[in-house]
């Protein structure tokens, strides 16, 4: 009987072991490599980024960081579930295309925080939330606010807490210079008087924060004489009382929160 049996190993085959290694792959994203040696991780390096951005960026915008945004929304699920492992939550707005990590509170001596407070004084804490209610009034897609317009909106404030107008007007420049490095204002390049309120305060400030901050504020410009003292110590310390985290606990110091926090690293602060 002829035999027929036929095989298109080549004759130089000698085994498995011979084959060209591939990289590894990830269930639903394609190969991976290791980006450095000893690298273990199970994700695609896409996703390694967009996490370690989030870990140590305020937020991270459509707008500003598309690239950046994009691997967010992709790879969503998941990292949620590696923040979660930090006790760490993943805020996606997505109709603004804004998105932040935020500390997760809960009763245990083994948790550790590893988002940072920042404190900020009484008058970036009343801007903010003039800017927010400022920005939700408004029906416009850019929204354009004055130094001047800044400035009016501490207009019920100057007879009871600060009659050094001089001194008030610089902290609200302060103030202002605060929102500049944490977004919610971009100066205009041909008019630096001039701002465009950014998306990131609406997803931010959201309206729980704003009602705690509002009563917060009340009570602040409603407290008189003792106002007048806390002010003129916060003028030197640059701290306040006001907490915007939506939270109800404070600094050691007696400073108020953001109401997101950020990564203790030694880059340095940012929100």
């Amino acid at each position: 009987m002829t035999d027929t049996t036929t095989t298109d190993v080549p004759d130089e085959f000698a085994g498995y072991d011979d084959l060209p290694a591939v990289p590894l792959t990830s269930a639903d994203h394609g190969p991976t490599v290791p980006r450095f040696d000893g690298d273990v991780s199970e994700l695609p390096d896409r996703a390694c980024w967009a996490l370690q951005n989030l870990l140590t960026r305020r937020h991270i915008s459509g707008e500003r960081q598309p690239q950046l945004w994009s691997w967010v929304a992709e790879f969503a699920d998941v990292l949620r579930v590696r923040l979660s492992e930090l006790d760490l939550r993943l805020r996606i707005v997505d109709e603004l295309q804004i998105a932040f990590v935020e500390q997760v509170g809960y009763d245990s001596r083994w948790g550790r925080r590893l988002l940072k407070r920042e404190t900020i004084n009484t008058y970036d804490a009343i801007l903010a939330l003039h800017l927010a209610k400022y920005m939700r009034a408004s029906h416009e897609e850019n929204v354009l606010v004055t130094r001047e317009d800044i400035h009016e909106m501490f207009a019920g404030v100057t007879n009871t807490i600060d009659r050094d107008l001089a001194a008030f007007d610089k902290r609200i420049d302060r103030a202002v210079d605060k929102m500049e490095e944490r977004e919610f204002l971009r100066a205009q390049r041909d008019d630096p008087d001039t701002f465009v309120l950014s998306p990131v305060i609406t997803a931010v400030m959201t309206a729980s924060v704003i009602t705690d901050l509002q009563r917060q504020f009340e009570q602040f410009i409603s407290s008189g004489a003792d106002a007048d003292t806390a002010e003129g110590d916060a003028a030197e310390g640059d701290t306040t009382d006001i907490d915007t985290t939506g939270a109800r606990t404070t600094d050691t110091d007696g400073a108020g929160d953001l109401p997101q926090d950020r990564l203790n690293t030694t880059q340095g602060a940012h929100w």
